[in-house]
């Protein structure tokens, strides 16, 4: 008899299983953790103390902002920079010369060539061309090759630009550096040769003799004293 009832039992219950009803989905499911609603906007009192100037004040002049546009390839081995008044290219040294070497790879002339064709695009006229080492080696030895590098960079450049262009051509060795020369990723982004000329037609600003806001050294020529590491 209570053989009986345990099936009996038994049966029922999987009976109920088996004719559960199905789990549906939320017509309206909550928001996931993290998300934002939309809500009304506060309001804001146009007649607030703290929103008007006080007597006397007035507006400062209209200004537009510089703005910064950055492209890097995958492989980080071109960069170029857009600002409202200037274009800059970075190339590492990598994709422009052998190992502690300044002779153009022949690789090298189809990346020069497109700056080039930018830079009459941009109607330039004053181009600046700055070499840059990484902080392996002695100074005196990356001050050299950086500039021979910078040369090497405008003599092809004004091959195609032709004698209307004007060139400043320096060579900074290791100063102003743009990445941690404690690794060999950054050493790597800090051996670069950089071109850069004004935007448009609209006027060509002073050329700089830095490449950003710091003094440039003196000694253009720096005899080479010492060797490199991966210059």
């Amino acid at each position: 008899m209570t053989r009986h009832l345990r099936l009996a039992g038994a049966a029922t219950l999987t009976t109920l299983v088996l004719f559960a009803p199905p789990a549906l989905a939320d017509d309206d499911p909550s928001a996931p953790p993290g998300s934002t609603t939309t809500s009304p906007p506060p309001e804001v009192d146009s007649n607030s103390p703290g929103l008007k100037l006080a007597d006397g004040a007035t507006l400062a002049p209209a200004k537009v902002l510089d703005i910064k546009s950055v492209v890097e390839d995958l492989g980080g081995e071109e960069r170029r920079e857009d600002t409202n008044t200037d274009v800059k290219f970075a190339l590492q040294a990598e994709v422009l010369f052998p190992k502690d070497s300044s002779k153009l790879n022949p690789e090298a002339n189809a990346r020069i060539q497109a700056i080039a064709e930018e830079a009459e695009n941009q109607k330039a006229t004053d181009v600046r061309v700055f070499g840059f080492t990484d902080s392996l080696g002695s100074y005196s030895h990356g001050k050299k090759l950086s500039r021979e590098r910078a040369e090497a960079v405008h003599d092809k450049l004004a091959s195609y630009l032709g004698p209307d262009v004007t060139f400043s051509v320096r060579g900074y060795s290791e100063d102003y550096p743009i990445a941690d020369n404690s690794s060999e990723e950054g050493r790597k982004k800090n051996r670069r040769v950089e071109v850069s000329f004004p935007r448009g037609a609209a006027g060509t600003p002073d050329t700089p003799d830095t490449p950003e806001t710091a003094d440039a050294p003196e000694d253009d020529d720096a005899p080479d004293t010492g060797t490199t590491g991966s210059m």
